[in-house]
């Protein structure tokens, strides 16, 4: 979650705790500290991320709804304001090619998508104010 620094916000009255694998949760966090020791995460960002994991509601791979967006998801969505899709899969950090659509879960955009669902909606504040980023698929 990021406030009105950063790209996006989720309100309290539709947060909700975020599921995730043990095993996506011990390489986020493996892949985090790692990134903050050689300096390629913005410490604040990675308290951000780090937040958002010990939040997160950690289960067995079998028990994860199929619309839960996790690593390696090809994900969906669209933006509420201005109904702009995009899709793409949600990767590692030395996996990132965006080009071929592949987005760091260090990315402001992919890191509020992990965890929710289809038609989980998310609030991110754009140049023109907030708009909400739903959950297609």
């Amino acid at each position: 979650m990021k406030n009105s620094d950063g790209f996006f916000i989720i309100k309290p009255n539709i947060m909700k705790q975020i599921l995730i694998t043990k095993q996506d949760y011990t390489r986020i966090h493996q892949a985090i500290t790692n990134a903050k020791q050689s300096n390629s995460i913005k410490k604040d960002e990675a308290e951000k991320l780090l937040a958002e994991l010990h939040s997160a509601k950690i289960v067995k791979s079998e028990e994860i709804p199929a619309d839960v967006v996790t690593m390696n998801s090809i994900v969906k969505f669209h933006f509420e304001n201005n109904k702009k899709e995009m899709q793409f899969q949600i990767v590692y950090p030395n996996q990132a090619d965006f080009r071929n659509g592949k987005v760091s879960i260090f990315s402001p955009v992919a890191a509020a998508l992990i965890g929710y669902g289809v038609n989980d909606e998310i609030e991110w504040i754009v140049p023109s104010g907030v708009t909400k980023i739903i959950i297609d698929e």
